[in-house]
């Protein structure tokens, strides 16, 4: 008796050995330091793939960065340098296409009701990039890639949109958020277009929420205006997501680098705050302090 149950526990003691080696192992789609296109379980798109050069193995930090309206996800990686801001961290850095191809190259992202930089309203016939970016957070979850309580996103002008889009329509998947040039808080208001429409952005849970843009920007002008859709203020965006967010002390405004000031709101649930910073003279590309961005983002863990 005393033998078969010594053997019973060697046997159990082996496949708990190995069970904790091929948890080690975590994420093996890709080696460390790489960046490479990866198809995304049975949803025939891919994204770009940058596994950071420092990985240990077990569940990582993601980072969704969107591109611009008819961009890709190779430019927007070229051009934010956030693959060595994730080497330096720690964290996975993906880079999906838009599910909307535009005409002489690029994509466009499918937010429902807005317009496109085409001008276009998606139809039920465009893809659903809300439920390929859930399907690609499940999968890389799966994988032993990610940690789901640390998911975040953030992406350029069309890119941000689509970044706030996913906070107010899918808050239960993303920690925080970090819009460039592209911060909303839902569509404008067909009444009014100069506020947000509260009936467009429901999030299920308190979303913090890091955006930048230049006072110069005469595309998503912070101001306000532009193309259809845009229209309301970056500051309405931002009282909008304090509302949201149950932030109650009063909102700051405070010099954070040379030529940046950053307006915070603060007392939030959870501890969501909503900050913008604004680069002085900066027009619509990618400005976005990507330090300041992972210190923000990296404060917080999604909570079930």
């Amino acid at each position: 008796m005393f033998k078969r149950l010594l053997s019973v526990l060697t046997a159990s003691l082996i496949l708990i050995g190995w069970s904790s080696i091929a948890h080690a192992a975590g994420c093996g789609i890709g080696a460390a330091g790489t960046t490479q296109s990866v198809t995304i379980g049975h949803t025939a798109r891919s994204m770009l793939v940058h596994i950071p050069a420092d990985a240990q193995g077990g569940p990582m930090p993601l980072l969704f960065l969107f591109h611009g309206s008819t961009g890709t996800g190779a430019g927007m990686l070229r051009n934010s340098h956030l693959e060595e801001t994730a080497d330096r961290h720690g964290f996975i850095l993906v880079a999906p296409d838009g599910g909307i191809p535009v005409e002489g190259g690029g994509f466009v992202w499918n937010i429902p009701g807005v317009p496109t930089v085409t001008g276009q309203i998606p139809t039920k016939d465009d893809a659903d990039d809300v439920a390929f970016v859930g399907q690609a957070i499940d999968w890389l979850v799966g994988q032993g890639c990610v940690d789901a309580a640390r998911v975040y996103a953030t992406g350029l002008s069309g890119g941000g949109r689509m970044t706030s889009w996913l906070g107010c329509v899918d808050a239960d998947r993303f920690a925080a958020i970090a819009p460039v040039v592209g911060l909303r808080a839902g569509n404008p208001l067909k009444s009014d277009p100069q506020m947000p429409d509260p009936a467009t952005c429901k999030p299920s849970r308190p979303m913090p929420v890091i955006a930048f843009a230049g006072d110069k920007d005469t595309t998503n002008p912070i101001e306000g205006g532009g193309a259809g859709y845009w229209q309301y203020t970056m500051q309405a965006a931002e009282q909008r997501w304090a509302q949201l967010n149950g932030c109650t002390a009063a909102p700051t405004s405070q010099w954070v680098a040379a030529g940046v000031y950053e307006e915070r709101y603060t007392g939030c649930r959870e501890g969501a705050d909503v900050a913008g910073r604004i680069t002085v003279g900066g027009t619509h590309t990618w400005l976005a302090d990507n330090e300041a961005m992972w210190a923000f983002l990296s404060r917080y863990h999604r909570q079930d």
